[in-house]
């Protein structure tokens, strides 16, 4: 009489695939194992795109036009607050948005536009509002130690905040939804690949590995020094 064997290796496999597993080793390890062991690394090895990874800049931006609001906020009730934060917050400004997340756009994604012929007037626009930029920081930056008595000083810096506010919003808006969306159709895969990777590498060189998380972590702490780190604040009732 026959000793009943079991199921094979293929036998295996199948029931593997069905749920979810591979077969290794005489072990049936879940296939999200077998791939990747633990959640850190699958998430440090996933590809940010060109798109998402400016984008994602862009909260960065819009997080520090927060505080530069939570800051005219302050003027306008004559609340006394440390005016390095403002400080700080064109630094940043400066050295993540200005000197790398726009070189990025002037030197990788612009060109692509002009070569293609498409939208040529809005990236015009752009590089000419980055220009203009710049120097409302170095005007922020020069005004904003003198800030907190009322005078001079302090105009110039609310007029110049106001300024790039109103300036940026629009501005990452229409990045954010007319530029970037078409930029995967102007390049083949391998370029759009190339792009991404080179995006990476300048951000490690200039920032560090977790250049990203480093700079989203310097300005929530700029938020919570200015008060607007609850975001349950905004919250109407």
């Amino acid at each position: 009489m026959s000793t009943p064997t079991g199921p094979g290796k293929r036998d295996l496999l199948k029931i593997a695939a069905v749920g979810g597993a591979v077969y290794a080793g005489g072990l049936i390890v879940p296939s999200a194992f077998a791939a990747k062991s633990g959640k850190g690394a699958s998430e440090k090895d996933a590809k940010v795109s060109p798109p998402e990874d400016l984008m994602r800049e862009h909260g960065v931006l819009d997080r520090l036009l927060l505080i530069y609001e939570a800051g005219l906020r302050k003027f306008a009730s004559n609340q006394d607050f440390d005016p390095a934060i403002i400080t700080s917050a064109a630094e940043t400004v400066r050295d993540f948005i200005e000197n790398y997340h726009e070189k990025s756009e002037e030197e990788a994604v612009f060109p692509r536009f002009k070569k293609a012929g498409k939208l040529m007037p809005l990236v015009d626009t752009l590089l000419t509002q980055h220009q203009a930029g710049r120097r409302v920081t170095q005007a922020i930056l020069q005004s904003a130690s003198g800030s907190r008595k009322d005078g001079d000083d302090r105009k110039r810096l609310i007029n110049s905040i106001q300024a790039f506010i109103a300036m940026y919003r629009p501005h990452a808006a229409r990045e954010d939804t007319d530029l970037f969306p078409l930029l995967r159709s102007l390049v083949s895969s391998h370029e759009y690949d190339a792009m991404a990777e080179d995006f990476e590498r300048k951000e490690h060189q200039l920032f560090g590995e977790d250049g990203f998380e480093m700079m989203a972590k310097r300005v929530a702490g700029l938020e919570q020094r200015i008060g607007i780190d609850d975001l349950a604040q905004f919250t109407p009732n």
